[in-house]
């Protein structure tokens, strides 16, 4: 089954594998009623729950959704998700914020544009993999050096040494990233997105699940990140554009 994107319901996919199976989850699950994929939806509660079994110990789930805004109020559906995964056994890691930029934004003229949604970083214990991106460039850009004290046992400060500041720093957790677009799918998973979730939550030759794949962006950068991938898809129509994607996409 591993290396496959499987036509089925992602709780069949999940039915047949092991307790403690998958390194990493990242995924973007259809929300209220923003998006329709082919007509079909999910049964969240069974899906997080066996995300949940299926997840070794020490892996990770990335849950990225967002609300609708339906008669004047947000639904809330995304705080609901993630207060459920946390009854299920997983630890809230860590909440990002996914800000699209070039996409259009929506919203009601009550309220300020939205243009964001949530990255839930949702690990079973401590994450096993910790490669966090430092692209973010430091003030000092890796030139000057900055003094530090600490405070003694007689209340004084002492010069204890300098630091060097690196070049580069740990990124906040707010990501911009450009929206996609796919002319035969409604939403399309940004690969840039994707890929730096796959390199931050895992190491090469983990196992990566997408449950919902869409149109297969997570298990097109499992590949070229070196990771292995499962993928789970109900609709026929998407795992056509899923094996087009993947052609001529191969393990270095």
């Amino acid at each position: 089954m591993i290396n496959q994107v499987h036509n089925e319901n992602c709780l069949v996919t999940m039915g047949r594998m092991d307790d403690n199976f998958i390194d990493l989850t990242v995924t973007s699950p259809p929300y209220d009623n923003l998006r329709t994929y082919n007509g079909y939806d999910f049964d969240f509660e069974p899906i997080a729950k066996e995300l949940y079994r299926v997840t070794k110990k020490g892996g990770v789930v990335v849950w990225v959704v967002g609300d609708a805004t339906i008669k004047g109020s947000e639904t809330g559906t995304s705080f609901r998700q993630a207060l459920y995964f946390k009854e299920c056994g997983f630890n809230l890691h860590d909440t990002m914020i996914w800000e699209k930029t070039g996409a259009g934004a929506v919203g009601s003229n009550l309220c300020y544009w939205q243009n964001f949604e949530y990255m839930f970083v949702f690990s079973k214990g401590k994450p096993n993999s910790l490669n966090l991106i430092e692209d973010r460039p430091n003030v000092a850009g890796g030139k000057l050096t900055s003094k530090y004290t600490s405070r003694g046992t007689d209340g004084k400060s002492e010069k204890c040494g300098e630091i060097t500041q690196k070049k580069y720093g740990r990124r906040f957790n707010l990501w911009r990233v450009p929206g996609a677009t796919h002319k035969k799918h409604p939403a399309i998973f940004p690969e840039q997105l994707a890929k730096d979730h796959i390199l931050s939550w895992s190491n090469p030759g983990d196992l990566v699940y997408d449950p919902m794949s869409g149109s297969g962006t997570v298990a097109k950068q499992a590949i070229l990140t070196g990771r292995l991938y499962i993928g789970s898809e109900m609709s026929e129509e998407y795992c056509g554009i899923i094996a087009e994607r993947l052609k001529g996409v191969y393990y270095a």
